[in-house]
């Protein structure tokens, strides 16, 4: 009777584990894919001391980005032409 008992708990722990495993290794497929396409990630910043100096300021760095449209502004490109 106990062993009946316990695959019974077994068998209900299956989709919690399947459900885990799932979000485990979407959180981690994520954090790769985000480490090696993404400009704003940085791993050694040793080699670049200022590294959003290099980000592309017209390729969005959002996961999900409707209609938007990039200018420079006149006065910081001033400002950092001035800085430099």
């Amino acid at each position: 009777s106990s062993s009946t008992l316990f695959s019974v708990h077994v068998l209900q722990l299956i989709p919690l584990v399947g459900v885990l495993s799932f979000a485990a290794v979407g959180a981690l497929s994520f954090s790769v894919y985000s480490l090696f396409s993404k400009s704003d990630v940085i791993v050694n910043k040793s080699g670049n001391p200022e590294p959003w100096e290099t980000v592309d300021p017209s390729k969005p760095q959002k996961l999900l980005t409707i209609h938007q449209k990039w200018k420079p502004i006149e006065e910081l490109e001033s400002v950092r032409k001035l800085t430099k």
